[in-house]
């Protein structure tokens, strides 16, 4: 006899021989009990999963001698040759194959007539989908109102490609991939059965490489069993088919978590030498951070990951290292290089950059990690209050020097009030108030830039003209019209006015003018000087000689100091 493969010698028989698919077989042995058979179904699921195997049994139960019955008797001529695949009632057609109009021109004309043995004429459409769309409208008709003897049984694995028209006339059963627990308990039955010994990670090597497809499994214990005999090792299951070890999987998991690029690299060097598929070892890759993002959130994960306790330990552990942002990003880069790989000419050099990437998103701080980090700092400052510098009295000498609180000597300073309005300030300014603005109003441009940018360029066109109590006039040539219009804004006014404020420590009101020809300045006012070389050169070391002490001042706060250290950071400016 001529030798028959796992998957069709061992291919079920019965509703309960069917792997995993419970809620299909169910419904189907309710429907016969209840005698509410309807005239066509499709079964939608992957490949291997049991559509075609389950449609059989389905027609076997309906034309068996004892029938319609939940449980076909195997012995009659009509389940004999349904087996077989040559009964003359029940019809296996290819949709792949038969998908012309013509074919099913042909179909409908032959099923007006009644079946030669059972009490049913059955139609099995395999890969329904491939049918052109002239041949699913010649079936329409047929589909939605055959004949009392006919029954359509049809499967696809892409039900997205056949017409609603075809879907709304039919009841739709989809099938699911088959559980990993599921297949290595049938592979380790037919392997006793088979005089096979197959150690348990091996068997978890098939069914990982089968992706819920028990055919698939049985295919590749078949080739596995023709390749190295009677006894069969994981170490055999990867080398045949390209996969990497649930051991080297945990590592490389490991290496990127930890974010290990020259032991990332090293990795994929070996198992590229070795000749492992880059795009399955993606795809793997993808699989294994889903289930360490499963394990950080899930209290138990019996119900969501088919994997044995020593695997859920592992992955328990990884999930302590990392957080949900990082796994994320992690996903989400695998992701982009998957959907790449089928186009890359190097599918190594686009892994290892993927990891890599990988890796870094693993170590770089999330936005959550930075703000609880921020939060912490803000609560460690409300408790330990930053250093404040004690402003000195106004002095007469410019040399004396005030000490801070943090016992930093820092050369006293003058703190000029705010323009407010207050009524402790006097409302009309000092006689030589004119006096002192003309002189220092290339002065007062300048701080006001530092409000105000855009304010400089049109403070250049201008000049004081007079004061009239505290109300200082500034007019404009009349070419710079603009100029004085742009300045008037609120914005740039107030900052005007607060640095001539902070200058002459009274309130300053400014108004704007265009000048006429009386507008000139008084010929006995003399204009300050521009100072001399050696005055700037001491002026820029007294305000290095402040900044250093102002940097000693913040460094020397515990703080601030954590701040710097946990970001890496330097104080680059003081603003007080």
């Amino acid at each position: 006899m001529a030798y028959q493969v796992l998957a069709r010698k061992w291919r079920p028989q019965k509703f309960d021989d069917v792997i995993g698919q419970e809620h299909v077989t169910r419904t189907l042995k309710n429907a016969i009990r209840e005698n509410r058979v309807a005239h066509a179904y499709l079964f939608v699921g992957p490949r291997g999963t049991g559509k075609t195997t389950t449609a059989r049994i389905f027609a076997k139960a309906l034309n068996c001698e004892k029938g319609p019955t939940t449980e076909p008797c195997d012995v009659c001529d009509s389940c004999k040759e349904i087996m077989g695949g040559n009964s003359m009632d029940v019809l296996e057609i290819d949709g792949a194959s038969n998908n012309g109009v013509e074919q099913v021109r042909d179909l409908r004309d032959n099923a007006r007539y009644t079946p030669a043995r059972g009490p049913y004429k059955i139609y099995i459409i395999d890969e329904v989908h491939m049918l052109s769309i002239p041949a699913f409208n010649a079936l329409l008709k047929t589909l939605e109102e055959p004949p009392p003897h006919v029954k359509f049984i049809m499967a696809t694995t892409e039900p997205q490609k056949v017409p609603a028209t075809i879907l709304s006339r039919c009841q739709r059963f989809d099938l699911r991939r088959i559980p990993a627990s599921a297949i290595t308990a049938t592979l380790d039955r037919i392997a006793k059965a088979e005089g096979i010994t197959l150690d348990e990670d091996a068997l978890l090597a098939i069914a990982r490489g089968a992706e819920g497809g028990m055919r698939d499994a049985q295919s590749a214990l078949d080739q596995l069993i023709s390749f190295v005999g009677a006894t069969i090792r994981e170490e055999d299951v990867l080398s045949v088919f390209g996969l990497v070890s649930r051991g080297r999987m945990e590592d490389l998991g490991d290496a990127v978590l930890e974010g290990d690029v020259p032991r990332i690299i090293r990795i994929i060097a070996d198992l590229d030498q070795t000749g492992k598929d880059m795009q399955r070892l993606m795809i793997e890759l993808l699989e294994h951070f889903r289930n360490v993002l499963i394990c950080l959130h899930a209290e138990t994960t019996s119900d969501v990951l088919d994997l044995t306790t020593v695997q859920v330990e592992s992955l328990r552990k990884q999930a302590d290292k990392t957080s949900t942002g990082r796994l994320l990003h992690i996903v989400q880069i695998l992701t982009e290089t998957e959907s790449r790989l089928r186009y890359a000419l190097s599918r190594r050099t686009l892994v290892e950059t993927a990891l890599i990437r990988c890796a870094r998103a693993a170590k770089v701080a999330s936005l959550e990690e930075i703000l609880k980090e921020l939060n912490a700092l803000k609560k460690a400052i409300s408790e330990n209050p930053l250093p404040t510098t004690v402003v000195s009295e106004p002095s007469s000498d410019p040399t004396e020097k005030k000490t801070t609180e943090a016992g930093v000597v820092a050369p006293s300073h003058v703190e000029m009030p705010e323009s407010t309005g207050s009524s402790s300030i006097p409302t009309v300014l000092p006689d030589d108030a004119y006096q002192t603005v003309l002189e220092q109003w290339m002065d007062v441009v300048e701080q006001v830039s530092h409000i105000a940018p855009l304010a400089k360029n049109y403070l250049l066109d201008s000049k004081p003209l007079a004061i009239h109590g505290q109300t200082l006039v500034v007019g404009f040539d009349p070419e710079f019209e603009s100029s004085m219009e742009s300045i008037s804004v609120p914005r740039n006014r107030n900052a005007l006015q607060k640095v001539l404020g902070r200058m002459l420590r009274h309130n300053v009101v400014v108004e704007f003018k265009i000048m006429d020809a009386s507008d000139t300045l008084p010929g006995d006012i003399k204009i300050r000087a521009k100072p001399s070389a050696l005055d700037q050169q001491e002026h820029v070391e007294d305000q290095d000689r402040q900044t250093q002490s102002a940097e000693q001042n913040w460094v020397t706060n515990p703080v601030v100091r954590k701040t710097l250290e946990e970001f890496n950071g330097e104080i680059v400016d003081i603003r007080e």
